[in-house]
């Protein structure tokens, strides 16, 4: 059996070493370059490697092709591989096969990655052998082959769902579908919906679907599948039939085990997060952690990074790097936390955003706005009718000037994007460390 990885970052060589010692013949090709530390890595294991383009006899000539979640299927080595029948997978779908480990699954279009690290952490305070992968961690494939857990945290995105097709999730949450991605689903919601549905496969009643009840979306998608999970829908506030919720300021777990604590010992603020803690709570409770643990975790969890990260206070005004914001929903969130007058910083590329949703806040809460991005015309033509005084910027340093110029001491400053930053950056990450790396010097001029 031949597989072919097209993408040699993180998933893709875990894939690759899996499917080497798995007795597959493996052939790697990535467009781009490839980082030195994964050329060592295959370079160590002997597995063929090509960069900078594709060789179409090489690639058209797998039984098997693992494809990286970032290259859409409008890609024109991807449309040759579907036009002929080649199954394409997912590297989660990949390393599924391998491995009888127990799988608590996370997506959603925004608090995956703290919900996600959020049961971890708590996994790791009971003591059970767990994995952090998908989206965040190691690949789960390249942990399969080399350093194999009982249990794996595996955060998901919809690209990842749409090319998994046996692979089962014990216990699967999902936080919440709003507009995200769309320039990747034909700027069709209901694909997207579709799409994130997918973590229900494949469940049996042994199995546990913990999922936020007043979700637009979810309730409504639910009757079309008859999957014989246990259903764990938590709300905001107490209902009838409600796993968990909020009430007289504590925190309320129903399902799968009753337990409650004062929402005051929870780790993470704001609205959205009590949601995220909600739904690890049950998740982990499902997956048959202790509640006093569940309680300790809840309550000891440092936060994620680029997700409302505190970076400083210079000259009284504050920078929070919000760079994991990449939709609007996100920012919404953000937004609705703010207790200061902010100065925003939007901008990136665009996935279809539609902006009403946050213009509340933003002429509420907002003292100005920033735009970076190559191209601010969709900024523009949403936000400069509020009469907010605004930027136009193209590179960090130009944006952090801006910025700090239209801020007064007690302000926020924000980066909190809305939008994917490949136009001016490598990734998420990126955009986040060179706004922290700003301010750290900022403050060291001050």
């Amino acid at each position: 059996m031949k597989l072919v990885v097209l993408g040699a970052a993180e998933s893709g060589v875990g894939a690759a070493i899996l499917a080497q010692k798995e007795g597959y013949e493996v052939f790697v090709s990535d467009m781009g370059s490839i980082k030195p530390r994964y050329k060592a890595m295959l370079d160590a294991h002997h597995i063929a490697w090509e960069e900078g383009h594709h060789t179409e006899a090489n690639i058209l000539s797998a039984d098997e092709v693992v494809k990286s979640p970032g290259i859409p299927e409008t890609a024109p080595m991807v449309a040759k591989l579907i036009a002929q029948g080649t199954p394409i997978l997912s590297e989660i779908e990949f390393a599924g096969r391998y491995t009888d480990a127990r799988m608590i699954c996370i997506t959603g279009s925004n608090g995956k990655t703290t919900t996600t690290s959020l049961i971890y952490h708590i996994m790791r305070k009971a003591g059970i052998d767990a994995g952090l992968a998908g989206n965040i961690g190691h690949s789960l494939a390249l942990q399969v082959a080399e350093a194999p857990h009982s249990t794996y945290v595996i955060e998901l995105s919809s690209f990842q769902l749409d090319n998994m097709y046996k692979f089962r999730a014990n216990v699967a949450v999902l936080l919440n579908i709003t507009p995200d991605h769309l320039d990747r689903y034909d700027f069709k919601m209901q694909n997207y919906v579709d799409a994130k549905m997918r973590i229900l496969q494949n469940q049996t009643a042994d199995d546990t679907f913990v999922y936020w009840k007043e979700d637009e979306h979810v309730p409504n998608e639910l009757p079309k599948y008859s999957d014989p999970s246990a259903k764990c829908g938590f709300t905001d506030e107490a209902q009838p039939g409600s796993a968990g919720y909020a009430a007289n300021g504590t925190f309320v777990v129903n399902a799968p085990v009753h337990f409650e604590m004062p929402l005051s010992q929870l780790s993470l603020p704001g609205r959205h997060n009590l949601r995220n803690s909600l739904a690890a709570a049950i998740a982990c409770l499902a997956a048959g952690v202790s509640p006093e643990v569940v309680r300790q975790g809840l309550s000891d969890f440092p936060g994620v990074e680029h997700r409302l990260e505190k970076a400083g206070t210079v000259n009284g005004i504050h920078f929070v790097n919000d760079s994991k914001a990449t939709n609007v929903d996100a920012c919404y969130c953000a937004l609705e936390s703010m207790t200061t007058p902010v100065v925003l910083i939007l901008g990136g590329k665009d996935k279809g955003n539609d902006y009403a949703e946050i213009m509340p806040f933003v002429k509420q809460k907002c003292r100005a706005l920033v735009y970076m991005g190559a191209d601010n015309s969709k900024l523009h033509a949403n936000f400069d009718a509020t009469g907010l005084p605004t930027a136009d910027t193209h590179s960090m340093r130009e944006c952090m000037e801006h910025a700090v110029a239209l801020a007064q001491p007690g302000d926020t400053v924000l980066l909190s994007p809305c939008c994917a930053s490949f136009d001016l950056f490598k990734n998420m990450e990126d955009r986040g460390e060179q706004f922290k790396a700003w301010v750290k010097q900022y403050g060291e001029a001050k």
